[in-house]
């Protein structure tokens, strides 16, 4: 059984940064791409960043681009995102999810659909 759990996050003032990390408990880690996702208050949960298996290919909202960095460890079953220049609209619980087997295109591995394995979130609350 496969389960992913998120830490790092917390209150941060507009214009920090944020690293969150991501512990996956599985045997084959590096066969899982995986994503980020984030939900607001009232709002759908949504895309944030995605890396596939190998890390070979990243991809990431229009909304963080150039303000954010996955990557994954896949010795220590490990996935990071670094955020930049954080806004008050980052703020949101921040999800990681995993999926086995995926395309690494981007329609693919940024489909919350995509994901089977979700964490449980963690806050990430950005003042101004």
């Amino acid at each position: 059984q496969v389960h992913v759990v998120e830490s790092g996050g917390g209150l941060v003032q507009a214009g920090g940064s944020l690293r969150l990390s991501c512990a996956a408990s599985v045997r084959s880690f590096s066969s899982y791409s995986m994503g980020w996702f984030r939900q607001a208050p009232g709002k759908e949960r949504e895309f944030v960043a995605a890396i596939s298996w190998s890390g070979g290919r990243t991809y990431s909202t229009d909304s963080v681009k150039g303000r954010s960095t996955i990557s994954r460890d896949n010795a220590k079953n490990m996935v990071y995102l670094e955020l930049t220049s954080l806004k008050p609209e980052d703020s949101a619980v921040y999800y990681c999810a995993a999926s086995a087997g995926l395309r690494t295109d981007h329609e693919a591995m940024s489909a919350i659909h995509s994901y089977g394995v979700w964490g449980q979130g963690t806050q990430v609350t950005v003042s101004s």
